[in-house]
């Protein structure tokens, strides 16, 4: 039996929006063609986790918005139809 430690998870890769950014493994690529390059910056990272936070939040309430235009209209007390 082998004593090697385990794998670790596969790194999940993320398009921002539908640019050439992408996020692997919690790192910023910029990816314009067949190549990659490590985004370093430290500026420019925060701005593109800000961005990317902001696209997730977006989402999450146009979500939230379609749930709600499913939902059956809740009756309000008082009045009669």
């Amino acid at each position: 039996m082998s004593s090697r430690p385990p794998s670790p998870p596969p790194t999940r890769s993320e398009r921002l929006a539908q640019s050439s950014v992408v996020r692997r493994g919690g790192r910023w690529w910029l990816v314009p063609g067949s190549e990659s390059i490590l985004a370093t910056d430290p500026t420019f990272t925060g701005e593109l986790d800000r961005f990317a936070d902001a696209m997730t939040a977006a989402d999450q309430a146009v979500a939230d918005l379609r749930s709600r235009q499913d939902d059956p209209p809740t009756p309000r007390p008082g009045r009669r139809r």
